[in-house]
């Protein structure tokens, strides 16, 4: 029996004393911890010349790789390794070459890219193949949008990127899903790599890639697929692990080889969550790709940071909406995909009418071609056609300063002063070795010896590194923020399990904020907020409160009906069925919106680093200035560690929950 299971059978009685129990021993360790520190100078401070070198050993071993390591030397084939990497720099940029010639620069022979009117269409066309007129609407007028607002330019450069990135993003992560499917050992080796890329801030790994790569889009492309191949590869395998067993045997007896079971009966039995899978590829992509414009990314990306930069606030935040239209027009396109049903086509009729909407498609793209010819105002609109909101956005960030400030500088102060300056006080007073005991017990608590080894590990690894500062101060910035987002999410979710119509609208925007590119959030909050902690918070809540309000709301919703009503008729009140009916139910989902709370705050880290703070996000932030490999993966490490623990620590306490749900009922 594993341990969370023998934890969740314990009796009513061995369960107060196990609590007490440990309450004496987490109080045992915090008056241990404060003795031992007015005792030991060690426990104050870790000793400087207790710390491992790890990051020195990274930057040199990268060091060596490019310039100290030659194959053949001496030979007229002599080469080394970032010979081999501009190599696969090639063949990419050959294929990037062609979508970029399709739809943003041209062709060297003299063709010009597609009309904004063919592009239109084709994704008209295209919606209409998969869902009907709605979408067909949905996807024309959102590429319509960035040809009027004066963005189809760099718009087009960005989608001629994800075009290519996107392909290779779903071939990778099915080949990893179908090896991992095949063996559970397998699977257990490549998970930690998969939970370390996602919790790892992209900026940590993009110091290696620019070390070994460049610079450019292909290695734009590389960060971009180390950030979204392990959900695309994670929902591909839970959709081949989930094929029904009778499907398999079917299968079996039919005298399938394990090639023809895999392709003929696995994947088409799992289509829905293996395309599914590749919606997640699209939307991890267009996530990316702002970021991915700090190592040469070009596009909107690329775009939004210049206006950025130099102010053009109103200019920025047109450029970051066209980002979130091109990710609303393809997750829809992608998901209704997935969910299109299959057709069955009468092989008996014309080619002409099985294929309708490819032959319309054909059909339109040589006469919107030749009208563009005759017509430049559909190849190219004019500058004085396109619509803008900048001026706009730019009146209303104006108007708020001039007459918000100074109630915006109070609440600063008190929130700043009176509140958060205290708590990360008190966490860096905490001496380490209470820390990482009272983690080791909780490890304990949730998940017993093995689970406490595990997260006793990870938050010794900063400490070890040297990084025990910087470790704290994004612990008390991310709890703070995780406990923010809890507070104001929950109730907000809540209102939309309550009611349909307020869900439509709450989760709308819950789409809206999600695909918004995280630099955005920056700008709001510095004008008004300056540069300080209180800055950082806010824009890692505003990013990070999408998911607890999603999953709070899902978890209400998936409450089964007759239990509700079973509540009712025993007399229960709305506050009884609420907290002792509908909340433990909705719990395991809640506790996974708070998961993913706290591994969208990690995510935002290196970005609010960006605004002046001094936790591990702005270790990677000086490593990336310098390109200093060692010191960016070690702290990209620490704060990835800090995710896993959150992460082990709530699986932990679910399996407990699920268990002792099972037997209850």
């Amino acid at each position: 029996m594993i341990a969370e299971h023998a934890i969740a059978k314990l009796s009513p009685a061995q369960k107060r004393r196990r609590n007490i129990t440990h309450a004496l021993i987490a109080v045992a360790i915090i008056v241990i911890g404060i003795v031992a520190k007015g005792q030991f100078a060690w426990v104050a401070k870790f000793p400087r010349k207790w710390v491992v070198p790890l990051k020195n050993w990274i930057t040199d071993f990268f060091e060596w790789i490019v310039y100290g390591v030659t194959f053949f030397e001496g030979k007229s084939y002599e080469f080394v390794p970032t010979d081999v990497t501009r190599g696969m720099i090639k063949i990419f940029e050959y294929q990037l070459s062609f979508t970029d010639g399709l739809f943003f620069n041209g062709f060297r022979i003299g063709v010009d890219p597609l009309p904004w009117i063919t592009v239109v269409g084709l994704m008209a066309i295209l919606g209409h193949w998969v869902a009907g007129w709605r979408m067909a609407i949905i996807a024309g007028g959102s590429f319509l949008y960035l040809s009027l607002f004066s963005v189809w330019a760099p718009a087009m450069d960005t989608f001629s990127l994800v075009l290519l990135t996107v392909p290779v993003v779903f071939v990778i992560g099915l080949f990893l899903a179908i090896w991992m499917s095949r063996s559970r050992r397998i699977e257990n080796a490549i998970t930690p790599f998969f939970d370390l890329m996602q919790a790892m801030p992209p900026f940590a790994y993009m110091v290696p890639i620019v070390v070994l790569f460049g610079i450019g889009d292909v290695p734009a492309m590389l960060a971009v697929a180390v950030f979204a191949v392990p959900p695309v590869a994670r929902c591909i395998l839970l959709g081949l692990q989930t094929v029904p067993h009778e499907v398999i045997e079917a299968g079996e007896m039919a005298g399938c080889t394990p090639r023809q079971m895999l392709w003929k009966v696995k994947v088409p039995t799992s289509r829905s969550t293996v395309l599914v899978g590749l919606n997640q590829g699209i939307m991890q992509t267009l996530a990316m790709i702002v970021l991915a414009s700090l190592i040469g990314a070009s596009g909107l990306g690329n775009e939004l940071l210049n206006s950025l930069q130099t102010l053009r606030l109103g200019q920025a935040l047109e450029q970051g909406l066209a980002i979130v239209v091109i990710a609303v027009a393809l997750d829809r396109l992608s998901a209704a995909y997935a969910h299109k049903p299959k057709q069955y086509i009468d092989k008996s009729l014309p080619w002409v009418q099985k294929h309708r909407h490819l032959v319309f498609a054909g059909g339109f793209l040589v006469a919107s071609i030749a009208m563009a010819w005759f017509i430049p105002s559909l190849r190219v609109l004019p500058k004085e056609w396109p619509l803008t909101t900048a001026p706009m956005w730019d009146a209303g960030i104006d108007w708020v300063l001039v007459n918000w400030y100074d109630n915006v500088q109070g609440f600063r102060n008190f929130v700043l002063i009176d509140l958060l300056i205290p708590i990360k006080k008190f966490l860096l007073s905490v001496p380490w070795p209470t820390f990482i005991g009272l983690i080791i017990l909780l490890g304990y608590r949730m998940g017993g010896w093995k689970l406490a080894l595990t997260v006793g590990l990870m938050i010794t690894f900063p400490l070890l590194m040297g990084l025990w500062k910087q470790t704290m101060i994004t612990v008390y910035m991310i709890g703070s923020a995780a406990v923010i987002c809890i507070v104001v999410g929950f109730p907000i979710g809540l209102l939309a399990a309550r009611s349909e119509r307020l869900s439509r609208y709450i989760i709308l925007m819950c789409d809206f904020f999600q695909t918004f590119p995280s630099f955005i959030y920056l700008i709001p909050v510095i004008m008004l907020f300056k540069v300080s902690d209180i800055s950082a918070i806010i824009a890692v809540l505003a990013f990070a409160l999408v998911p607890m309000v999603r999953y709070t709301n899902l978890g209400f919703r998936n409450v089964p009906f007759n239990i509700r009503e079973a509540a009712i008729q025993q007399g229960a009140t709305r506050w009884q069925r609420l907290i002792k009916v509908e909340l433990p139910l909705a719990a395991p989902e809640i506790m996974l919106g708070i998961n993913q709370v706290i591994f969208m705050a990690l995510f935002m880290v290196a970005i609010t680093a960006l605004i002046g703070t001094q936790d591990l996000g702005s270790e990677i932030n000086r490593a990336r200035t310098g390109n200093k490999t060692g010191r960016a993966l070690v702290a990209g490490l620490c704060i990835a560690f800090l995710g896993m623990i959150a992460d082990r620590i709530i699986k932990a306490w679910r399996k407990q929950h699920d268990y002792q749900q099972s037997r209850n009922t």
